[in-house]
């Protein structure tokens, strides 16, 4: 694996379109004053400029050999024989990674022929993220970005907690509002970013989210908790380790009317490729279920969907191990109606693009079948738990601790 940096990425695009500029201060013609310039090239700045950076290197990607994924735009992928490059691409910010270092090198090369670019070495720090290494694989860790983010709560001192969210108590509308609405959407926001090495906050990231327009002073008490307990567990990441299965399998709940305001219900799934889990969400259903079984099979549809695109990326990059996906829920009546119509007078309201689950399963891209709560894995992304119940989800997840 490879960390590079593009110099000045945005001053690398041309142009589509006609744009002028007035003349630089100090750069001024004194005989053509009012002279204005036309634009060749991007400049920080132009709104075109974003656009016009990925085209010029999407398009000497693609004159090197590379293939654009048409699932992830981001990504390209370059295959010769057995060796096998992929390179991910965020603004100027690249991880270039394969099986043949020598072609590594090569390509390497020729990107430096045409952009400036700095070999950063094996990826350490990359997007706020630090890639640690341990002794089972790899642990990706926002240490510093959660000590940045107590730091800004002037919490960096305060008593830790074993759990982000108590179980007892119900999050409903009260009249006081909270005295810093801006530093609660500040302090939210930055936790959005954090659930990317740590599923374990999902749910409680996402409960905050659902206040943002108008926090009260509960709602600030539920955040200074999730900070709480960011506190006591700094030192946790994801790991990542080599998986002897390719084999895709996913995990989905759903909370039936858990909200006490509206009564929506709130979906959650854990995909894993292997034993890494890949894919995580805990999201509120946008319409109410009427019963269990709908809330259920509202989540698998979800988890299918995730799925479904997890299984195209694979297959582009010549990844996929070939067999159908297997899905897990602990509701037997969702896991009925997954293969069998029988319950169409009960879900008749249902919506029609939820009932893509039963083609996939038909088609045999899909196997769900029923777990029992206790082995539920994503139970953590639909409700606050008890601490030993928590914990033991956690370390399910992949969820650990470094230990420097």
């Amino acid at each position: 694996m490879r960390q590079l940096d593009v110099h000045n990425a945005f001053l690398n695009g041309h142009l589509a379109e006609t744009v002028y500029m007035k003349q630089p201060p100090g750069y001024e013609d004194p005989t053509h004053p009012d002279h204005v310039c036309h634009l060749q090239r991007s400049l920080y700045g132009l709104k075109q400029a974003p656009r016009a950076w990925f085209k010029r290197l999407h398009d000497f990607l693609i004159s090197a050999g590379f293939l654009s994924s048409k699932t992830d735009v981001s990504l390209f992928h370059y295959s010769a024989g057995t060796s096998r490059v992929y390179l991910l691409v965020y603004v100027d910010d690249i991880i270039m990674m394969g099986n043949d270092s020598v072609l590594i090198s090569q390509l390497l090369q020729r990107l430096s022929t045409t952009f400036k670019i700095r070999d950063l070495g094996a990826p350490s720090f990359f997007l706020g993220i630090e890639t640690l290494e341990v002794q089972s694989g790899l642990l990706l860790s926002q240490q510093r970005y959660m000590k940045d983010i107590l730091n800004r709560a002037g919490m960096l001192d305060c008593k830790p907690l074993a759990t982000p969210a108590a179980v007892t108590q119900l999050v409903t509308p009260s009249d006081e509002p909270f005295d810093n609405p801006t530093q609660y959407r500040r302090l939210v926001g930055a936790l959005q970013y954090l659930t990317i090495t740590r599923p374990d906050l999902s749910f409680s990231v996402n409960r905050l989210c659902q206040f943002m327009h108008s926090p009260t002073s509960d709602h600030g008490g539920l955040l200074k908790r999730v900070l709480r307990y960011v506190k006591g567990t700094i030192s946790y990441g994801l790991r990542l380790s080599a998986s002897a299965s390719t084999t895709i399998h996913g995990f989905s709940d759903s909370d039936w009317a858990g909200c006490p305001v509206d009564r929506k219900s709130t979906s959650g799934y854990a995909v894993f490729l292997g034993d890494n889990l890949i894919s995580w969400l805990s999201r509120k259903q946008r319409t109410v279920a009427r019963s269990s079984i709908e809330a259920e099979y509202k989540a698998l549809a979800d988890v299918s969907a995730e799925v479904t695109w997890v299984v195209s990326l694979l297959r582009e990059l010549g990844l996929h191990s070939g067999e159908p996906s297997t899905l897990w829920c602990d509701n037997l009546g969702a896991t009925y109606l997954c293969a069998n119509p029988v319950f169409h007078a009960r879900t008749k309201h249902v919506e029609i693009d939820f009932h893509f689950v039963r083609d996939k399963v038909a088609s045999g891209d899909l196997v769900v079948n029923f777990v029992s709560t206790k082995d539920q894995l994503a139970d953590i992304f639909t409700k606050p738990l008890p601490g030993p119940r928590f914990a033991a989800l956690r370390d399910k997840l992949n969820i650990v601790a470094h230990h420097s």
